[in-house]
């Protein structure tokens, strides 16, 4: 499956504004805004927090990458131009576990 085929069987975000990725104090360390450009990634984290009760462990992040399919090999090749693949792999690497937060309008 494609990133496009994977997106048509998460659930709707239409009552999102966005999606907060925080450290386990909390923190947000990385915000997915409900905006053009972005709305595939906030589809797809949020339905990572649904899978995996909010928690963006080693597992969860594996998960994700799957579900970026084709994008991984670019987000791979230019460092930088993927921020929400790139963070993934940043969990997959370090083995951290970050709590994910949907936030509603």
């Amino acid at each position: 499956m494609n990133f496009q085929d994977y997106l048509a069987t998460f659930p709707p975000i239409d009552h999102l504004t966005g999606l907060d990725v925080q450290d386990a104090d909390g923190k947000t360390v990385h915000h997915i805004p409900a905006v053009q450009g972005k709305l595939g990634s906030l589809k797809l984290y949020n339905a990572l927090a649904e899978r995996f009760n909010g928690s963006l462990d080693k597992e969860a992040a594996e998960q994700g990458l799957i579900w970026f399919a084709e994008h991984v090999a670019d987000a791979c090749a230019h460092p930088g131009k993927h921020p929400n693949i790139d963070l993934l792999e940043k969990v997959v690497q370090s083995g951290e576990t970050w709590l994910l937060k949907p936030v509603s309008a």
